[in-house]
C-alpha cells in the first residue's frame, strides 16, 4: 500500500476523496474533485535531528529501510550568505521521515553512503543538489518530479501543484520563503518541511506510470542520469558582472567602482553570514558607480545609502569608491567579454541571412515538434544549441553529422533522436 493509499484510508480528517489519475490531471477543472488539505505527516512532526547520537540512530533507520528515498533541503536565500543546507528533510519506506538539522550535524557522509545505491526523489533537484553535496549527500540515481512533470506535459510543475493536480491533496505554502537559519525552528514550519518529503513516492510513482504511458519514461530516465553525473557547477568568473542594473554602467572608471563596491561587500556579507543584499542594495552599487561621488557627503545623498547606518559605514563604501578613483587605466576592468558562442539573433538577418533563415526555420519546427510532444521547447532541446548549430553548422548537413554536432553540445539520445530530422532540413532553408 503506497502512503497516499495509507493517508486515504485513515479515518482521520486528512482522509481525501479518491485522488484523479495522472492522467485526468489535464482534464477539465470542473471533473476534478477539491483538493484535501494535507495537515500533518502521518506519524507526527519528528524531533529535529541536531546531535551525533540521534544521527547515528537515524543512519541505522535509514539503512534498513527499502526503497526509494525522498530528499529536500531548505536554504536561507535572502537571509545568509551563500546557499547551504539549514534542514534536510528524508523520507523512505520502513524508517519514516527525518528532519537533520545540518548545523549542529554538518556531515551528512556517513547517511549518504547507507543509501547510495538506492533512488533519490527530489522536486527541482538542481536547486538542491548543490547544497546536499557540501554536507556529503550524493546520489547515484534520482528521480526528479518536477522535470517528470515537464517531461509529463504539465502546465503547473512546482511541487504544491502537482501534488494537487497528480495526488488529490494540497499542502501548504506559507513558508517556503522563512529563514530557515532561525533556531530552533518553529513547529509549524517543521510541520510544513516534513510533509514536502511526505508524497514524494506516490507521486513520483504516479508520474513514472504517467510517462511509461506517453512513451516518455525512458527519456525521463536520459534526463535524470544527466543530472546526478553532471560535475559541481565551476566558480563563476568575475561575479561582480552580474550584480543587477549593469547594463548602465558603461565607463570602465564606473566599472570599477561596481567592483570595488561588490567585492567589499562581499566580504562584508561573508564575515557577517548574511545574504550581500541586505548589507547593501545591487541598485546601490550602480547608482554610486554612476555618480562617482567624490566624499562621504555626496555618497550619503545618493539613493540606497542616504538613512542608511551611520558615519562608520558610508566610509567604507567611499573608501571602495575611492580605490576606484585611484586605479591607473592599465588597472581597470575592461568592458564584459563578449559571450561565447554566436551573436544575438536579433543581428543575424544583418550578419548572415543565411544563418537566420536556417534559425527561423529551426525555431519553428522545433516548437511545433514540441507542442506534438506535449513538452516544453527547452527540454525538447535547449535554445543555445539550436543557435550554436544554425550558426556555424557542420560542413555536412546529414543526419550523422548534425546528431554528432549535438551530442557534443550534450543533447541526450533521446533529443538527437526527435529533433535531429527537423535540423537537417533547417540547415538546407534557403536564405530569405
Amino acid at each position: 500500500m503506497t502512503d497516499a493509499q495509507e493517508t486515504a484510508a485513515d479515518p482521520s480528517p486528512l482522509a481525501p476523496s479518491q485522488p484523479p489519475s495522472p492522467s485526468d490531471a489535464d482534464g477539465p477543472p470542473a471533473a476534478l474533485p477539491a483538493p484535501v488539505p494535507l495537515l500533518a505527516p502521518r506519524e507526527g512532526v519528528p524531533e529535529v535531528v541536531a546531535s551525533e547520537e540521534a544521527l547515528a540512530e537515524t543512519v541505522a533507520r535509514y539503512a534498513a529501510g527499502s526503497g526509494p528515498l525522498a530528499v529536500d533541503a531548505e536554504r536561507a536565500s535572502g537571509y545568509r550568505y551563500g546557499q547551504r543546507a539549514y534542514l534536510v528533510q528524508l523520507r523512505r519506506e520502513g524508517a519514516g521521515t527525518a528532519l537533520i538539522d545540518p548545523v549542529a550535524c554538518p556531515d551528512l557522509s556517513g547517511l549518504g553512503q547507507v543509501v547510495e545505491d538506492t533512488e533519490w526523489l527530489l522536486h527541482a533537484a538542481t536547486q538542491d543538489l548543490p547544497c546536499l553535496r557540501d554536507i556529503g549527500m550524493v546520489p547515484q540515481r534520482l528521480f526528479d518530479t518536477e522535470l517528470a512533470g515537464r517531461l509529463a506535459g504539465f502546465a503547473r510543475v512546482g511541487l504544491g501543484a502537482m501534488v494537487e493536480n497528480v495526488l488529490g491533496y494540497s499542502l501548504e505554502k506559507g513558508h517556503s520563503a522563512v529563514d530557515w537559519s532561525t533556531r530552533p525552528l518553529p513547529e509549524p514550519w517543521l510541520r510544513y518541511a516534513a510533509l514536502d518529503v511526505e508524497l514524494l513516492a506516490d507521486l513520483r510513482d504516479a508520474l513514472e506510470e504517467e510517462l511509461a504511458g506517453q512513451g516518455k519514461l525512458d527519456w525521463a530516465h536520459q534526463e535524470f542520469d544527466a543530472i546526478a553525473a553532471a560535475p559541481p557547477a565551476p566558480p563563476r568568473k568575475d561575479p561582480w558582472r552580474r550584480t543587477s542594473g549593469m547594463h548602465k554602467v558603461r565607463r570602465r572608471r564606473q566599472l570599477a567602482v561596481v567592483r570595488e563596491l561588490w567585492n567589499a561587500r562581499d566580504k562584508i556579507a561573508q564575515r557577517r553570514d548574511i545574504s550581500p543584499g541586505k548589507v547593501l542594495p545591487d541598485a546601490a552599487i550602480v547608482e554610486a558607480a554612476l555618480a562617482m561621488p567624490v566624499d562621504v557627503q555626496a555618497l550619503g545623498r545618493l539613493r540606497g545609502f542616504s538613512g542608511r547606518a551611520g558615519r562608520r559605514q558610508l566610509d567604507q563604501w567611499q573608501g571602495a569608491v575611492d580605490r576606484a578613483r585611484a586605479l591607473t587605466e592599465t588597472e581597470l576592468p575592461q568592458p564584459g567579454a563578449a559571450p561565447s558562442g554566436p551573436p544575438p539573433p536579433r543581428a543575424w538577418a544583418d550578419r548572415d541571412p543565411a544563418a537566420a533563415a536556417r534559425l527561423s526555420k529551426a525555431r519553428a519546427d522545433i516548437s511545433a515538434r514540441a507542442e506534438e510532444l506535449r513538452l516544453p521547447q527547452e527540454n525538447l532541446i535547449t535554445p543555445d544549441t539550436v543557435r550554436r548549430l544554425c550558426w556555424e553548422p557542420p560542413a555536412d548537413h546529414g543526419p550523422e553529422a548534425v546528431s554528432a554536432a549535438l551530442a557534443g553540445y550534450g543533447a541526450r539520445p533521446w533529443q538527437i533522436e526527435q529533433v535531429t530530422p527537423l535540423l537537417v532540413e533547417a540547415l538546407d532553408a534557403p536564405a530569405a
